[in-house]
Formats: C-alpha cells, sequence, structure tokens
C-alpha cells in the first residue's frame, strides 16, 4: 500500500510508514496516513533511552540470576562434597553458574521482547517496545535473532550498538538483522 505522506509502498497490514513511521489507516483504495492530532506517530527509542534499559535489565537480570545460581551452587557442592576435589567442585559449579546465567539472560530478553508487553522489563520501566517493522508484536525467532545478532555488534567493537544514535529509525545492528525497531511510547 502508497503512504501519501512520504510515498513509501508498505506492507498491507501495516500500523506505521515504514518511511516516515507516521500511523496508517487503511481505505478502500489506498492507505493514508491519519492527520487527527488525537493519534500520535511513531517515536524511535533513541540511544540513551536504550542504554539506560539495558543497564536496569542488567542488574535486575544479574539479581536473578544470582537468586537462582547461589542456592544451586551450595546444594550442588554439598552433593559433591564427599566424593570430588575442592577444585572439580569449583569448577563444575562455575560452569554451571556461567550457562545458567546465558540461559537466564537470554530468556530474559527473549521472552520479554516476544511476549504481549514487547519488552523486557528495563524496555518497560522507560516506555519501549521491539516491534517488527510494520510496528507489530514480534515472535520469539525473531527476538531470539535479535539477542544473538548483539554478539556481532560486540566483536565490531560496539559500533552495531553504536549505530543508533546514528541512523534515521534508531536501529542498531542488531534491529537491522532481524528487521525490528524500537519504539518510544510513553505512559500516558
Amino acid at each position: 500500500m502508497f503512504c501519501t505522506q512520504c510515498g513509501t509502498t508498505n506492507e498491507p497490514d501495516a500500523k506505521y510508514c515504514s518511511q516516515c513511521g507516521v500511523l496508517m489507516v487503511a481505505t478502500a483504495t489506498s492507505v493514508i496516513p491519519t492527520t487527527a492530532p488525537e493519534i500520535p506517530t511513531i517515536r524511535y527509542a533513541g540511544f540513551w533511552f536504550r542504554f539506560l534499559a539495558v543497564i536496569v535489565d542488567t542488574l535486575l537480570c544479574q539479581i536473578v540470576s544470582i537468586m537462582l545460581v547461589f542456592p544451586l551452587g551450595f546444594a550442588l557442592g554439598a552433593s559433591m562434597a564427599d566424593t570430588h576435589a575442592n577444585d572439580e567442585i569449583v569448577a563444575v559449579a562455575e560452569s554451571i553458574g556461567y550457562l545458567l546465567g546465558v540461559l537466564i539472560h537470554w530468556l530474559w530478553f527473549t521472552i520479554g521482547e516476544s511476549s504481549h508487553w514487547q519488552a523486557s522489563l528495563g524496555k518497560k520501566m522507560f516506555g519501549l517496545q521491539v516491534t517488527d517493522e510494520q510496528g507489530q508484536r514480534i515472535g520469539f525467532g525473531r527476538a531470539n535473532a535479535r539477542y544473538w545478532s548483539k554478539i556481532l555488534s560486540v566483536l565490531l567493537l560496539f559500533i552495531g550498538f553504536i549505530m543508533v544514535a546514528f541512523t534515521k529509525r534508531k536501529q542498531g545492528l542488531h534491529d537491522k538483522i532481524a528487521d525490528t525497531l524500537v519504539i518510544h511510547r510513553p505512559a500516558s
């Protein structure tokens, strides 16, 4: 469908224009942007909102991880105390702790962003939502691709994250790979 605001061709079920971000309304002949003042246009979430949300998410995720991993580590250590050396117990506990930490972190972001909230808890606190490029909720697969593609941004000296500050629609490399947007919807 055609956006009369900027001339971009959009998907038939798009809520927002993929180019200019204006909320779309379908008509019998084309898709036209709404001009009513009570209907807001899309606001892309900027670098600093996203950065703060990641800090909050990381802290909360670490607290949850510690609450789950430490009791398990103590139970594991107690069960191995009579039959294994101290170094072996520490190595096993560190390995399991690391694996569970990665699993919890992955699920924290992937489940949160594919849920009805469309956000992890930190993003939700700042009024941010993750959508596809048409403004629709993303599924678990796309949230998964978004999460794991962040590794590429880290390997590229964080340039993939810094891209958020300089791209038109505030997309990082992981957003471009997964075809997602992070939008800002402050509480009303």
